[in-house]
């Protein structure tokens, strides 16, 4: 009895919108900060996901070895790999597609990769200009790679630690 008769009363005063105001009267007189985006970077924590890359070894060749393990393993089904057998006898891949309206950025790809080949970087300011940009294709992830190699390599060695 008490209880219903106790939230009437506060349903009739308003009770929810005056502890909004509240808080809002509480930071309303503070001062506030801007941060100006391209220039000044926030704070990333080190478990950030950011766009994908795919590396390559000292020598200059592609890791990735075709076991698509990557593709088995991805929730989302956002990775296609296409693979064939060189003329050396190793796999490699011929097509390695990412569709990053699919992707989750779960890093599960990341984890599941046997010769540290897919990586998720720390960059997340990246954008979509047209349609199909979304479909990260194999030279790209390379190319984006070989841009952040040395933050890679760096940001591998700084999880060593906490492993």
């Amino acid at each position: 009895m008490w209880q219903r008769l106790k939230q009437y009363v506060k349903s009739f005063s308003m009770w929810d919108l005056l502890v909004g105001m509240r808080v809002t009267g509480k930071y309303f007189w503070k001062k506030k900060f801007t941060i100006q985006f391209p220039e000044e970077k926030t704070p990333v924590s080190p478990r950030f996901r950011g766009i994908h890359a795919l590396r390559r070894y000292p020598n200059g060749e592609e890791r990735c070895i075709a076991c698509k393990l990557c593709e088995a393993v991805c929730p989302a089904l956002a990775i296609t790999i296409h693979a064939e057998p060189r003329p050396d006898g190793s796999r490699r891949t011929t097509l390695y597609e990412i569709d990053m309206f699919k992707c989750i950025y779960c890093g599960l790809c990341e984890e599941s990769c046997p010769v540290d080949s897919i990586v998720l970087t720390n960059m997340g300011d990246f954008h979509i200009r047209e349609r199909g940009d979304n479909i990260l294709t194999k030279e790209t992830l390379l190319a984006i790679g070989d841009k952040y190699e040395k933050q890679i390599a760096k940001d591998r060695k700084e999880d060593e630690k906490y492993r």
